[in-house]
């Protein structure tokens, strides 16, 4: 009866990079629901919030030091890159405990974020607290908004 129903395969991390990256070309905007939500284990999670001055990255990387966090930019792509060690526990004699369940992402990792246009990469700033990176983008000056005056005739 069910001999005709297949099993869905999910490709390799690569292809799903490429995907996620074709998804936010059609929908630069992220006003469509979340249909771009990372695949479970994607590891750092990120938010990105936009303000009139600034779009601020936030990098949830619980159990990272600052020098285990590579941050680019280059042709508005943030690109963020490192190592996260597995946590194994071990034996007084060393050798290695079996896991039954492993749920923390562990390896290297590579994430691109593609950013507006009009931020000004070289007055970027990162800070790190908490197992939370916060980066800083700020817009080019002549991006801000600005208000002007009415004077009275």
């Amino acid at each position: 009866m069910f001999d005709d129903i297949k099993r869905f395969e999910i490709g390799s991390s690569q292809q799903l990079d490429w995907f996620r990256q074709l998804l936010d070309g059609f929908l630069p905007d992220g006003s469509a629901m979340d249909i771009r939500a990372v695949p479970r284990g994607s590891f750092p999670m990120i938010n990105l919030a936009r303000s009139d001055d600034a779009v601020r990255v936030y990098v949830f990387a619980a159990g990272l030091a600052p020098s285990d966090l590579a941050i680019d930019i280059q042709d508005n792509v943030l690109t963020l890159r490192g190592k996260r060690e597995p946590v194994i526990g071990s034996n007084e004699d060393g050798s290695s405990r079996p896991v039954y369940r492993r749920e923390r992402p562990s390896g290297e990792f590579v994430r691109a974020i593609a950013l507006p246009d009009g931020l000004d990469a070289e007055r970027a700033e990162a800070h790190h607290a908490h197992g939370v990176f916060e980066i800083v983008l700020p817009k080019r000056e002549e991006l801000k908004p600005r208000r002007i005056d009415v004077q009275a005739a």
